[in-house]
């Protein structure tokens, strides 16, 4: 039996996988801080969640043969070691699996990418400036190897960012172009920042950032 953590439940979404019914699971826990993560509250991993693991299969038990997918997100949903045997468990269910990911887990990557139909996967910035979105050393460096595991790997796959300006200004935008032009990543899709649900503290961070200096 799977121990998953879900700190949350998108019970139909039409935009965390483009062009599919999905149910998204939010999964508890991230071991990044990126200051304009809506979600602060799927980052602590012990956190208190209101869903167990077998409420949730129950709930994906009666959307047979009405949603194409399940999704797994987070947080970041590699950082717990059960995920593929609840992939698994999904999938026999009949549904296809999706996965949303930085990529801080290279190894845990490699591991379910044989168990997945797509995957969103976030690149946060320059890969050797990673650390001041997700204040995190070598961030960068984890991201970029799940990234060519991702690639080499033939699933299908959606490479996106979160743009703000205080964080990646258009010289920055245009060396993540250049390296992942030479990565051989097709397509990239910028998503624009959005307020709702971060911290006070991490936006007021943010909003320093974005503005300039004064003398």
């Amino acid at each position: 039996m799977a121990e998953i953590r879900i700190g949350g439940l998108e019970r139909l979404s039409l935009c965390d996988w483009p062009g599919e019914l999905v149910a998204t699971l939010f999964l508890q826990g991230c071991p990044w801080s990126c200051g304009y993560c809506h979600n602060p509250h799927l980052i602590p991993p012990r956190a208190e969640t209101g869903l167990d693991w077998q409420a949730a299969l129950a709930f994906l038990s009666g959307r047979r043969g009405l949603l194409d997918a399940v999704v797994f997100s987070g947080g970041e949903p590699t950082l717990q070691t059960a995920l593929p045997v609840a992939m698994r468990q999904v999938r026999e269910m009949g549904f296809r699996i999706g996965l949303h990911t930085g990529g801080p887990y290279p190894a845990r990557l490699a591991a379910v990418l044989p168990l997945v139909d797509w995957v969103g996967f976030d690149v946060k910035a320059p890969f050797d400036a990673y650390a001041d979105t997700t204040a995190v050393p070598g961030s960068g460096r984890r991201a970029r190897d799940s990234l060519r595991l991702l690639l080499a790997s033939g699933v299908a796959y959606q490479v996106r960012t979160t743009v703000h300006p205080g964080l990646l200004d258009a010289a920055a935008l245009a060396r993540m172009q250049a390296e992942l032009d030479q990565m051989g990543v097709v397509g990239w899709t910028h998503q624009a920042f959005r307020p709702q649900g971060c911290t006070p503290d991490a936006l007021a961070a943010l909003d320093r950032l974005r503005r300039p200096a004064t003398v």
